[in-house]
């Protein structure tokens, strides 16, 4: 398999058509869409609490871990939707606890059992590489530069304290010549 270390915006999108008709679904949707877009390491995710999400202010706070920086996100109108349906599901679980993703046996959800769901979805959707959660937060730091996003604003989404852990999302991008030789 190819040793590609981050997913591209389309294969994240594959990723997440993959959890079609699973019994954790709503969950595993979620969790994809939010580990990518905000760009969260699995420990982050998986320690995610529901007084994080706030959805009347339209926003994640983002806890990060290894030092990082925390920050607080908006939340776009499709995360919003996957959100309020993973909301929905839970609640009819009933969990015990703050814990925002959590397994079928209503615990905190661990790393290995979305390491395992992530790995299985990308086998669904025979993707080109082997997925795993820590390249849903690298496809985030390529999408945002692939959108033009400056270094330094991926740096402080990323919660990155050293901004040479951020130049790899930006150096390899060809977007950041188009304006020279105007």
């Amino acid at each position: 398999m190819n040793n590609r270390r981050y997913l591209t915006s389309r294969e994240v999108e594959r990723l997440i058509t993959a959890t079609r008709g699973s019994r954790t679904e709503a969950r595993d949707r979620c969790l994809i869409l939010l580990m990518f877009r905000h760009g969260l390491r699995v420990s982050e995710a998986c320690g995610l609490r529901l007084h994080q999400v706030d959805l009347d202010s339209r926003v994640l706070h983002v806890a990060r871990l290894k030092q990082g920086l925390s920050t607080t996100h908006p939340l776009r109108g499709d995360e919003l939707r996957v959100i309020k349906a993973w909301l929905a599901e839970r609640n009819r679980l009933a969990p015990t606890g703050e814990a925002f993703f959590v397994s079928e046996r209503r615990t905190a959800l661990n790393r290995r059992t979305a390491w395992v769901a992530i790995r299985r979805y990308g086998e669904l959707a025979e993707l080109a590489v082997d997925a795993h959660p820590h390249m849903l937060r690298h496809a985030c730091g390529y999408a945002l530069a692939d959108q033009g996003a400056d270094t330094r604003l991926i740096q402080d989404y990323l919660g990155h304290r050293n901004i040479q852990h951020t130049v790899r999302y930006t150096a390899t991008n060809p977007a950041r010549f188009e304006r020279l030789w105007r």
